[in-house]
Order: C-alpha cells, then sequence, then structure tokens
C-alpha cells in the first residue's frame, strides 16, 4: 500500500529488548492532502529509522507500507508498518514510470483506396 502526505509529528525511538536480541522501533505521523485529511501513525523498525531522519516536519512524502493486526486478551491492534518512506514528487523519470505519450485518434474510416486485394 501507498500513502502520500505531509509529516505532521515525529515521535521518540523506542527501544527494547526482546527473545532475538535488542529492538528498536520510531513512529511517526502523516496529514493526507485529501478533501477530509486524516492523519496515519506509521511505525519504522530497525535500520529503517535512520531513513527518516533526512525529513523534517512539514515534508511532503510517499509512504509504502503495510498493515498487520493481531490479537491481544481479546482485543485486536493494527499496525502500519512503513517499509520505505520517501520524498513526495523527486521520483526520477523512466520508461516503466512515465506517463504514456499523447497522441492523436486514429482516423479508422475506411478510404476508397485503401482495398485489401
Amino acid at each position: 500500500m501507498e500513502l502520500t502526505g505531509k509529516i505532521f509529528q515525529v515521535l521518540q525511538i523506542q527501544t527494547g529488548q526482546g527473545k532475538n536480541g535488542p529492538w528498536q522501533k520510531q513512529e511517526f505521523v502523516i496529514e493526507t492532502a485529501d478533501q477530509f485529511s486524516k492523519k496515519v501513525c506509521f511505525s519504522l523498525w530497525g535500520e529503517k529509522i535512520n531513513d527518516l531522519k533526512n525529513l523534517e516536519k512539514g515534508a511532503m512524502v510517499k509512504v509504502q507500507f503495510s498493515l498487520e493486526s493481531r490479537e491481544y486478551n481479546g482485543r485486536w491492534y493494527t499496525d502500519a508498518r512503513a517499509y520505505r518512506i520517501e520524498p513526495a514528487g523527486t521520483q526520477p523519470e523512466s520508461p516503466e514510470n512515465a506517463p504514456p505519450p499523447f497522441m492523436e485518434p486514429a482516423d479508422l474510416s475506411p478510404k476508397e483506396d485503401d482495398l485489401p486485394f
């Protein structure tokens, strides 16, 4: 999934010790530019935290993320895990993501001298 918006808030880095060793997580909130804007909180884990260091509050970003829900004591909790964050609108044009060229509609009406034989 992908969402574009303005960085609204960057929260403090959280750290801890798990059964697989130490971990670190940082959450950030973006505000969408829809007619009815929404604020969405994302989490970054491990080395991905460094992707957020070069961005500041108010910067427009594009976030690619996955949603994951888990149950704990009869309640469900959903986490939006960002796996890529980049400044919005700075992706270089390449053939696979460039818009198709504008073409005039072809005149498909039969002509008198366009006989197939």
